[in-house]
């Protein structure tokens, strides 16, 4: 494997695509296929990997991505620095649609996900990881935040600095209860995808910033019929250049090389039984 980049870009619904002059990259990886081929280019001087996150043609449930295999492929080809748009509803009735945030907490309320790679459980190839713990009290990366706030500035996109993005567990959108109860706590939106891929990135010692774009308000939020996924998809592609922009610009703001975040240095001191690509 030659191709190399230090930059990956997680597509989420309705960004199937990011790069215009790319090189396809298909990765095998030990815990099976990633959700689509790695397509690899450049953003000025900077080398860039971006995969579908449902594949391109979206053909996979939120419940059924690899996301253990979608970051172990992107940190394979060089990656250490991600940045994952994706489709949210708005929990607060201040959060409608084409609102940008850039969260720095995250609720998990998926279940049956595999969300680790230290599971104790030994490999397809034989490789046995030990059990090992890492901090999440912050889930996502300092750097990428302030970076992907810095380029919705310059766009003239005021992003929402911070805010909890609420996991659920898909692919069926929340009932009104559901939505009030998340509304109640005080999150500000609620996905399908952002867990375990931000809790898996922290395992392989990548930098891992989220921005979450609002395509609706969520059902318990609002006074119509609830949400559709043509609705996300429609409020997706009216903004989905203005993203593209933002994430062209985030790319540049990203520093050269990974800094002394704690994203860096989350397996330090643990025998982890595995051997980082």
């Amino acid at each position: 494997m030659t191709a190399r980049a230090s930059i990956g870009v997680i597509g989420g619904s309705g960004f199937y695509s990011f790069l215009d002059d790319v090189t396809e990259l298909t990765v095998e990886t030990p815990y099976g296929a990633p959700s689509d081929s790695l397509f690899l280019g450049r953003i000025g001087e900077r080398e860039v990997a971006f995969l579908p996150r449902h594949g391109r043609g979206h053909h996979l449930p939120p419940h059924r991505i690899n996301y253990r295999a979608n970051l172990w492929a992107l940190r394979s080809v060089g990656v250490r620095q991600v940045l994952a748009p994706c489709a949210v509803g708005g929990l607060q009735p201040q959060y409608g649609p084409g609102t940008l945030v850039v969260p720095d907490q995250l609720v998990d309320r998926t279940k049956g996900r595999v969300q680790t790679y230290f599971d104790g459980e030994t490999r397809a190839d034989g490789v046995r990881p030990n059990v090992a713990h890492v901090t999440f009290a912050d889930p996502y990366c300092p750097q990428g935040r302030a970076a992907s706030l810095a380029a919705a500035r310059g766009a003239e996109w005021e992003a929402v600095d911070g805010g909890t993005l609420c996991v659920i567990e898909g692919p069926r959108f929340s009932t009104r209860a559901e939505s009030r109860w998340h509304a109640a706590q005080g999150w500000s939106v609620v996905g399908m995808t952002g867990h375990p891929e931000a809790v898996l990135a922290r395992e392989l010692e990548l930098c891992y910033s989220a921005l979450a774009l609002v395509t609706d308000l969520d059902a318990g939020a609002e006074n119509g019929e609830g949400v559709s996924h043509a609705e996300v998809l429609e409020v997706f592609a009216k903004n989905v250049d203005r993203l593209r922009d933002v994430l062209f610009d985030a790319v540049a703001r990203l520093p050269q090389e990974q800094g002394t975040c704690l994203c860096t240095t989350a397996l330090d001191g643990q025998e982890t039984g595995l051997q980082l690509p």
